[in-house]
């Protein structure tokens, strides 16, 4: 029986967001897309994982100072 890939945690999520926005300009719109490619290509199961959290996750991370607003859509 094949095994499982396992669900990603906040913190993987975090680290394929990362990932996405060093490897070069993207659109808003594509975000989720390529953060659940960056994901399943890391061995993660991504179908699961919702637009809503990743965009939640993306916001804290700015407003947190993590990362910049790459995608300005972040506002006050």
């Amino acid at each position: 029986m094949p095994r499982r890939k396992p669900y990603p945690r906040n913190k993987d999520i975090r680290q394929a967001i990362i990932e996405v926005l060093n490897e070069g300009l993207i659109y808003p719109q594509e975000l989720i897309e390529e953060v659940k490619k960056k994901l399943e290509e890391r061995g993660f199961y991504a179908g699961l994982v919702s637009t809503k959290r990743i965009w939640r996750l993306y916001e804290e991370m700015v407003r947190k100072g993590f990362i910049p607003d790459y995608l300005d859509v972040v506002k006050g």
